[in-house]
C-alpha cells in the first residue's frame, strides 16, 4: 500500500491532556486515543502543534511517542511531529527519537526565522537526507510567519523520494490547486484547515490532518469519507453542522478551543500550559450550547 493510500482520509492531531499540576494526564490521553479511533479517524498524529509541543520537554515528547504507539496498538497508523526552526537540532531528533513504529514524520516549516524559499528548501533537504522515515511537509504560514510557495513544495516533492506529501494549511485555494495540478502522481496532499477540507478535497486533496477530529471525530471523518467518494451533497449536510464548531475551535487559540469541547465531552480536564490559557467564559458557554444542539 502506498503512503498516499495509507494516509488518505482523516488524520487527527492529538491534544496533550494535562492534570491540574500541569503534568501530562496519560489516562486522559488513552481516552482520547480510544475515542478518536473508535469514531472512525484513519490515523493519528502525536506531537503536532495541537499537542502544545512548544511547551513539552524532549523527555516528555519521547514518552508521548512511546505511549501513543502502545495505546494505538497498530489499530491505525501513527505519524510523529518533528518540526521547528533549528535544523541541526531537528536532525538530532530524527536520529534519536523512537520512530521505528511511525508511518511518517510531519515537519512544520521553520517559524520565526522567516527563511527565504531557498532556506526552506535547504532545511527540508537536510532533514530528508537523514530521516529514517518518510517526511510530510507542513506549510502553516499563520504560525510560522513565512509561506512555503507551491514552487518550493513541488521542487521538494520532485527532488526527494522520502518527502511523500504535504499538509497544506496556507488557506490559499489557488496555491493548493497549483500544487494539486503539478505534483507527482503519488505525492500526498492533505488539508490543514478543517473549514476548507471539503472544498479542497473537491479540488483533489487526499484528506485532512484535523483539529476538529479530536472532539467531533465521527461527524468529521464521515464528512471527509463522503467527500473522497464524491458525495458532496451528503458531505455538505455534515459540514454545515460543523461550521459553527470550526469558528469556535479557532476563535481565540488552538488548542484552547478544542480542549473546551473535550472538557464538555468529559475526555479531559481543561488545562493548558502557559502562555496558552483556557477559552474565555463566553466562548466556553457557546461551546456548551453548540454541543447541546448537536446531541
Amino acid at each position: 500500500m502506498s503512503f498516499r493510500d495509507q494516509l488518505r482520509g482523516t488524520g487527527v492531531a492529538l491534544v496533550t491532556p494535562f492534570k491540574d499540576n500541569m503534568e501530562i494526564d496519560y489516562p486522559a490521553l488513552e481516552r482520547v486515543i480510544d475515542f478518536v479511533i473508535g469514531n472512525g479517524v484513519e490515523y493519528v498524529i502525536t506531537l503536532g502543534t495541537t499537542g502544545e509541543t512548544p511547551t513539552l520537554s524532549k523527555d516528555e515528547k519521547i514518552e508521548l511517542i512511546l505511549f501513543t504507539y502502545e495505546k494505538v496498538a497498530d489499530r491505525v497508523p501513527v505519524v510523529v511531529g518533528i518540526g521547528g526552526n533549528n535544523t541541526l537540532s531537528l536532525i538530532k531528533d530524527l536520529e534519536t527519537f523512537p520512530l521505528q513504529k511511525a508511518a511518517a514524520v510531519l515537519s512544520a516549516s521553520p517559524y520565526y526565522n522567516k527563511p527565504s524559499q531557498e532556506g526552506i528548501y535547504q532545511h527540508y533537504k537536510a532533514l530528508a537526507e537523514v530521516s529514517p522515515k518518510p517526511i510530510i511537509l507542513y506549510n502553516v504560514p499563520g504560525r510560522t510567519g513565512r509561506n512555503m510557495t507551491a514552487a518550493t513544495t513541488l521542487r521538494l516533492a520532485r527532488d526527494f523520494k522520502n518527502i511523500i506529501g504535504i499538509k497544506e494549511a496556507s488557506g490559499d485555494m489557488a496555491q493548493s490547486m497549483q500544487i494539486l495540478k503539478d505534483k507527482p502522481a503519488d505525492f500526498l496532499v492533505v488539508s490543514g484547515d478543517d473549514n476548507l477540507a471539503m472544498p479542497q478535497i473537491a479540488c483533489g486533496m487526499d484528506g485532512v490532518i484535523s483539529v476538529a477530529a479530536n472532539c467531533l471525530p465521527k461527524q468529521f471523518s464521515e464528512m471527509v469519507r463522503l467527500s473522497l467518494k464524491g458525495n458532496f451533497a451528503a458531505a455538505k449536510l455534515l459540514n454545515d453542522q460543523m461550521l459553527e464548531a470550526y469558528d469556535l475551535l479557532f476563535a481565540e487559540n488552538n488548542p484552547a478551543g478544542v480542549k473546551a469541547f473535550m472538557t464538555e465531552l468529559n475526555l479531559l480536564e481543561n488545562n493548558l500550559r502557559l502562555p496558552v490559557v483556557p477559552l474565555s467564559e463566553g466562548l466556553h458557554t457557546s461551546v456548551k450550547n453548540y454541543l447541546q444542539r448537536l446531541s
